[in-house]
């Protein structure tokens, strides 16, 4: 067997050490789901053999959010979501995906942490409203047309099942109490595709990406400049992009915003109704609370958060948010000025 020389050897050895040592970039993909869009940034260093080209990994990601949107959007008419909606059977079992059991276990879970704000099976409600699947009417509807609705909707109305109780292995099932219960996933959904993403670009190997959909964002490990992903809470206004509150280091978390100021409609005396329904008053909510933005381990959890605390209004929100040890951050609207708060955990987060 011939040796190498050493001049070719060190050639050899020459180039391996420069593609070990490449330049770090930022990958940028982007495209639509849900409804609206997904951006992802990563950071190739160059370290990950057989890391897939960006291409691939998108052709992955849209796969994986199809499947979330075909079984969690009730704007599909055969998601798996919407089919459960059209099941008027109590008391029997319909077979669900493992992913959108969990996603309903976890909303189900929310409501108690929110005292009940959080409530999946107010969608009868959002529809009737004028915001959910159905034509928007601008319309308020009657005393009778809300008290009908709310009969179908209570969370104990909806039981979630795993086979020998394996959340692994075994088959999901829902159930249902009431045959008229509408469940709605909206308000957690999205955080759960951001889960979904992130879960699927650690599977790669990478260590070092932003995750977007909607607004909810997932962000591990730091940006090109190695810190930590920044991402700023706007001041509400009415348009976007006007004015940065606070920014924010995203230490492999994540967050998620809710607020009135854009989706909404006017009734006939052009008063503002927001499409956040109170789960006890049966009404759009109604108070000073502009925004309210939520950190937690999973964009799942910030998102259905971030809804449910809305909901509460700021003081009762803050209240839950100490309780829970949740980081939160407050924007509140007095006349035409805004003031922030934010709870212990948040002022930690800031502090890091």
């Amino acid at each position: 067997m011939k040796k190498l020389s050493a001049g070719f050897a060190f050639a050899i050895f020459t180039l391996l050490l420069t593609a070990c040592n490449k330049e770090p970039e930022q990958v940028l993909l982007e495209g639509k789901t849900m409804g609206t869009t997904y951006h992802v940034k990563y950071i190739d260093d160059g370290s990950i053999k057989n890391l897939p080209k960006p291409e691939t990994i998108q052709k992955e990601l849209d796969i994986l959010l199809k499947e979330v949107n075909n079984q969690m959007s009730t704007y599909q008419r055969e998601s798996q979501i919407s089919q459960f909606n059209q099941y008027h059977t109590v008391d029997s079992s319909f077979n669900v995906a493992k992913d959108f059991a969990l996603v309903v276990e976890e909303g189900i879970r929310l409501n108690k942490v929110t005292d009940g704000a959080l409530d999946i099976t107010i969608g009868p409600l959002v529809n009737l409203w004028g915001f959910g699947p159905d034509k928007r009417l601008n319309k308020v509807p009657t005393a009778e047309q809300i008290a009908e609705r709310a009969k179908s909707v209570g969370i104990e109305k909806l039981i979630v099942a795993f086979e020998n109780n394996d959340r692994q292995n075994g088959n999901a099932f829902l159930q249902k109490k009431e045959p008229n219960l509408y469940v709605d996933l909206s308000s957690i959904a999205k955080g759960f595709g951001v889960d979904k993403v992130a879960n699927h670009l650690n599977s790669l190997g990478l260590e070092n990406y932003l995750v977007e959909i909607g607004g909810e964002i997932y962000g591990k490990g730091n940006n090109l400049k190695k810190q930590p992903w920044t991402i700023a809470i706007e001041k509400p206004e009415f348009t976007q992009g006007t004015s940065v509150q606070i920014a924010v280091p995203l230490h492999n978390l994540g967050m998620a915003t809710s607020g009135n100021y854009r989706n909404y409609f006017e009734d006939e005396q052009g008063n503002r109704l927001s499409h956040i329904i109170d789960p006890k008053t049966l009404r759009p909510i109604s108070h000073n609370l502009a925004s309210i933005t939520v950190f937690a381990p999973t964009t799942m959890t910030a998102d259905g958060l971030s809804t449910g605390l809305f909901v509460l209004g700021a003081d009762k929100a803050l209240e839950v948010a100490e309780r829970e040890k949740l980081a939160v951050f407050l924007i509140i609207k007095n006349g035409q000025e805004y003031e922030t708060k934010m709870s212990s955990e948040f002022k930690k987060l800031i502090k890091e």
